[in-house]
């Protein structure tokens, strides 16, 4: 009786979203609020999913967040890739994306400390790969590969300038982000 109950256990921990996952110890009660993909030229390159850490009445989801407010409190943004892609490739378009939204306000030398920071998180992922990043408002962020975790960033502007990519009114997909917070299906 043991052995099966243990094969069933390695079993379940198997399946995404079954085994514990190490971002939830940041966001122990996170919902997910909304989910969407996101396209290039056609091509599908992630899911990405907004969840909350906020207890919701809702046993399904969480409450839409209003978009104002959106990084005023914890929230993880999980994506799961359809493409393989490097980690150098990632923090790029990440430095370039916050560049596109804040325009050249940022100085050089904070630009190459930001890229710094994200090269020690982010890794390559491949097609089924999932990068987690929590987010703590005034804090910075925690990132996770497949629930592993692959580090921090304790600079809480570079950590809302980053998740504003996805999160921000300047986004380059703004129907996603309707997707992310709840706001559209």
């Amino acid at each position: 009786m043991k052995r099966q109950l243990a094969a069933l256990l390695l079993g379940l921990s198997a399946l995404p979203g079954i085994a514990a996952e190490a971002w939830r110890d940041a966001l122990p009660h996170a919902q997910m609020i909304g989910q969407g993909d996101y396209r290039w030229l056609g091509m599908r390159i992630y899911e990405a999913q907004l969840w909350t850490g906020q207890p919701s009445p809702s046993p399904v989801s969480a409450a839409p967040v209003d978009p104002a407010r959106v990084l005023d409190a914890p929230v993880a943004l999980r994506l799961v890739y359809a493409r393989d892609i490097g980690a150098r490739r990632l923090v790029d378009t990440s430095i370039d994306e916050i560049v596109r939204m804040q325009g050249h306000s940022l100085s050089d030398a904070t630009l190459q400390r930001w890229r710094d920071a994200l090269s020690r998180v982010m890794v390559d992922v491949r097609a089924g790969d999932r990068l987690t990043g929590v987010y703590l408002p005034n804090q910075g962020a925690h990132f996770y590969a497949n629930d592993r975790a692959t580090g921090q960033i304790d600079d809480p502007a570079l950590a809302r300038a980053f998740f504003s990519i996805w999160l921000g009114p300047a986004t380059r997909d703004p129907d996603l982000r309707q997707k992310l917070l709840g706001l559209a299906r």
